[in-house]
């Protein structure tokens, strides 16, 4: 395994490219099955948060080592904060805060930090097979 691979780039509208950059290094990580496409998924969600209430620039990180895959989605904006990051399932009637409870659900570490101007989420897979 090539430990050595980062990728940077700037957050686009396209999804598809950024799904496909995901799932490449993630696959090359040695992420695969429902982890790989829940990491896709997560991803996917954090630069939709970024394009739609992150003030729509930002940049994308993926790295990994040998314990675990790391993606770091920064924002413009900087309004997103550690307290918003959602311990239980949103109302049914609530029209917003699902892909953040989500990122919670599906990955093996999530968190939100705050910079000024910037908000940081930072999602981690393990690239053990540990049980959800």
């Amino acid at each position: 395994m090539n430990t050595d691979q980062h990728l940077r780039w700037a957050i686009t509208t396209d999804l598809i490219e950024l799904r496909g950059r995901v799932a490449t290094l993630a696959t090359e990580a040695g992420l695969g099955g429902h982890r790989l496409n829940d990491l896709v998924t997560v991803v996917n969600e954090a630069v939709i948060n970024v394009l739609e209430h992150g003030g729509g620039e930002g940049v994308v990180e993926i790295w990994y080592d040998s314990e675990g895959l790391t993606v770091e989605v920064t924002d413009s904006a900087g309004t997103l904060q550690p307290q918003d990051i959602h311990r239980s399932r949103p109302s049914a009637t609530t029209p917003r805060g699902f892909g953040l409870w989500l990122m919670g659900q599906l990955c093996d570490e999530f968190s939100i930090s705050q910079m000024v101007g910037r908000s940081r989420i930072r999602l981690r897979m393990s690239l053990a097979q540990a049980p959800r």
